[in-house]
């Protein structure tokens, strides 16, 4: 069993797709294991994705998330990553799979409705900034 992480961004928020996008992790076998609504400080934005603090988008992406609610959630099942990944779609909208999360409902690369674990390296880091183990069932 593998555990990673998702958001619904904060366009996804204010899109009213925060059941939508769990409906079709659902669908994929995925089980919820832990969810909250949350909005993030810059600063907690920026720690989230410190591992991006040389790229150019590093600003945009933390002002971005810290700008409105989003949705944590914690997804378990038979390869997680790997279906959240296929699920979301690519990162950019306009390379996303028909069907996808990203290629229905994103509007650009960063506005793109949700944010997945891409490692589970990176689960292992994303699932404990919002969830201890405690808030897992």
């Amino acid at each position: 069993m593998e555990r990673t992480l998702s958001i619904v961004k904060p366009d996804g928020v204010k899109k009213n797709l925060i059941g939508e996008v769990i409906r079709r992790f659902e669908q994929k076998g995925l089980r919820v294991a832990g969810l909250r609504l949350i909005r993030l400080s810059r600063e907690e934005a920026r720690n989230f994705y410190i591992v991006h603090k040389d790229r150019p988008f590093y600003d945009s992406l933390t002002t971005f998330m810290s700008e409105g609610p989003i949705v944590v959630m914690a997804l378990e099942g038979d390869n997680a990553i790997a279906t959240v990944r296929e699920t979301m779609g690519a990162t950019n909208y306009k390379d996303a799979a028909p069907g996808t999360i990203r290629a229905d409902f994103a509007t650009d690369i960063e506005r793109n409705v949700v944010h997945g674990s891409d490692s589970v390296k990176s689960a292992d880091y994303e699932i404990p900034y919002f969830f201890s183990s405690l808030d897992l069932k």
